[in-house]
């Protein structure tokens, strides 16, 4: 099936509100809307308002749910002077919808590449193409064209702007060597201090050992005096 005959499955030619949305009965007997059908009617409002909105949908930090709850708005609006009072669509309506168009534009947009704009019968086409087929080169042209009679066109191109370039990242300054004296003093202070550390040392350990001595020689002297007091007896 080619991409025509899909969009023809969706868009139906019908306007009678009875026709584009049905109602089913759940398990409880309450009645729920069911998936919302578009008449080509429907189908082109939704175009023209989301073609007309297209720079701000472009815009780099935008809230979309925002955009479409008010290009749902506009739809509705559009579809109350036009005496369609019966129906309204939602923002996820007109989001999904637009979802599966854009998917058809593309498929489009490729065969026109390829065989010719003689090829491509899809009537929604020719006015999406128009503004969603251009590129930013063209859309700045245009931008520019449209500008370059008015007064802020003059003004801009009267003035010289002076191009803001990137601050370049600033990068911590290298430490500065020290230099061979330092080094050799800081070599000496090490070694003085290892010096102390062992003569510290060394002092402990000889207290440690006099300590035994004395110990012992205590120890020593209370035995003989025990020996001594024993001969006597």
């Amino acid at each position: 099936m080619n991409t025509m005959e899909v969009m023809e499955t969706i868009v139906v030619p019908n306007n009678e509100a009875e026709e584009t949305e049905k109602v089913v009965s759940g398990s409880s007997g309450n009645k729920i809307r069911a998936e919302f059908i578009w008449t080509v009617q429907v189908t082109w409002q939704l175009v023209n308002t989301r073609l007309e909105m297209d720079q701000a949908f472009d815009q780099p930090v935008c809230k979309k749910k925002k955009l479409w709850e008010l290009v749902a708005e506009k739809v509705n609006g559009k579809l109350r002077e036009s005496q369609v009072t019966d129906f309204t669509v939602k923002a996820y309506e007109c989001d999904l919808k637009w979802r599966n168009m854009l998917a058809t534009y593309r498929k489009n947009a490729e065969r026109v590449k390829r065989l010719g704009p003689a090829s491509v019968h899809w009537e929604f086409f020719k006015a999406m193409h128009e503004v969603l087929g251009k590129s930013r080169e063209e859309i700045e042209a245009q931008r520019r064209a449209k500008l370059s009679g008015t007064r802020v066109g003059k003004a801009m191109a009267s003035k010289r702007f002076t191009p803001i370039l990137p601050t370049p990242p600033t990068t911590p300054a290298p430490c500065p060597a020290k230099p061979p004296q330092d080094v050799l003093q800081l070599y000496m202070e090490l070694q003085e201090r290892k010096m102390n550390m062992w003569a510290q040392q060394k002092a402990l350990e000889e207290r440690k050992i006099e300590a035994i001595n004395n110990l012992a020689q205590a120890i020593s002297s209370l035995a003989q005096k025990n020996r001594t007091t024993k001969e006597g007896q």
